[in-house]
């Protein structure tokens, strides 16, 4: 009876708590999972400047809008009032406007002629300086990777499997404790009282 009862015992403490729908009791709420990027960058660098063209996933054959980003080497300070020209080594025809919108970030129209990879010779003139940069992997046709989302784990079969057995095994629990109990218990002695002889004296 002992060994049934420590087995009950053990397969108790070994299920997990019952778990609430929707509630977490981790150390602390797990974000949730990245949208994932919305544009492409490409970048470049040199002893003077720094350069960062970012822009939408784009099409062959479609208008295309970038935004360059400018700033000084040294200081990371927005250039403002350069003088860009932006040409394709791959199809010298091609033509940019770049029109700034605020200090250090221009505007860069134009159009892609088919989807395969390209690259901007980027002549930059601003103030006492001038350099030349390459932005390389241009990309047009690609897609955005799309972020992985996690499934939330919804109670299926085994989860409800656990909470039977627990309830099963608290059922069988309290039966064998009830049995211990009235097994321990000493028998009533119920008292019979002698009866009253009564004895007639001459």
């Amino acid at each position: 009876m002992k060994q049934l009862l420590m087995l009950l015992l053990g397969l108790l403490l070994s299920c997990p708590a019952w778990a609430h729908g929707g509630e977490d009791h981790g150390d602390g709420a797990q974000g949730a999972a990245p949208a994932g990027a919305t544009t492409f960058s490409v970048a470049a660098l040199s002893e003077q400047f720094e350069v960062l063209l970012r822009y939408e996933p784009l099409q062959g054959g479609k208008p295309a809008d970038l935004r360059l980003f400018l700033s000084d080497y040294a200081t990371n300070a927005p250039i403002k009032g350069a003088k860009l020209t932006l040409t394709n080594p791959e199809d010298a025809a091609l033509k940019w406007t770049v029109t700034e919108q605020e200090p250090g970030v221009y505007l860069v129209e134009g159009q892609f002629p088919a989807n395969k990879a390209y690259s901007f010779a980027l002549n930059i003139v601003a103030g006492d300086k001038a350099d030349l940069l390459l932005l390389d992997g241009i990309k047009v046709g690609a897609k955005l990777p799309v972020a992985a989302t996690a499934v939330p784990d919804a109670p299926g079969l085994f989860s409800s499997w656990k909470t039977m057995l627990a309830l099963v095994g608290a059922f069988a629990l309290g039966v064998v404790l009830t049995v211990m109990l009235l097994r321990r218990r000493p028998a009533l002695r119920v008292s019979t009282p002698t009866p009253v002889v009564y004895e007639n004296q001459a």
